[in-house]
């Protein structure tokens, strides 16, 4: 089963090291990873997605992340309601007589083309893995030149921002958290 998780780390030089480590001395294989900074510049967030035996793996996953100096917070999301997306990238052949056809594909899915050459089109699309697959499915028989995805993303819904507070740390500031 797959498990997601969603790190709170420190915005500094080898974190992304040290987590990814950890993934393989345990033996663990990272599905997707995405990082990118918060709203605060100094932490950023990273989503894992990891293939698990079952919880007690996923909760080995969690207590080992907490154990790195540079995490802030680690949550288990895999069964809380969540809103998740992955980008995708997807430069396919499209001659004069084939762009109507990916432009209908692109509109089915609520994608965009993003750029047009002579010879090709890139579409953007944004939505669960599902929805990203279905789109690739549907491009592959026209001709897939180049491809590149972003890994899933995801946050909790509602206000629950999913952030406890570990013993030691700092009230963050402002209402938000």
């Amino acid at each position: 089963m797959q498990y997601t998780f969603v790190a709170l780390v420190e915005n500094k030089p080898g974190v992304l090291n040290r987590v990814a480590s950890l993934f393989r001395r345990r033996n663990f294989n990272i599905e997707s990873l995405a990082v990118g900074r918060t709203e605060k510049a100094e932490i950023s967030r990273m989503t894992i997605v990891a293939e698990c035996e079952d919880d007690i793996a996923a909760r080995k996953i969690e207590t080992n992340l907490y154990k790195l100096v540079n995490v802030i917070d680690v949550q288990d999301v895999s069964r809380q309601p969540v809103v998740s997306r992955d980008l995708a990238l997807i430069k396919v052949k499209a001659l004069p007589e084939q762009r109507a056809e990916v432009n209908n594909l692109a509109s089915i899915f609520r994608a965009r083309i993003v750029d047009v050459a002579v010879d090709s089109l890139i579409v953007e699309v944004t939505g669960t893995e599902e929805k990203v697959e279905g789109m690739v499915e549907l491009l592959r028989p026209l001709g897939i030149l180049e491809m590149v995805r972003t890994g899933q993303i995801a946050m909790t819904r509602g206000q629950n921002t999913g952030i406890r507070r570990m013993p030691g740390m700092e009230e963050p500031a402002g209402e938000d958290w």
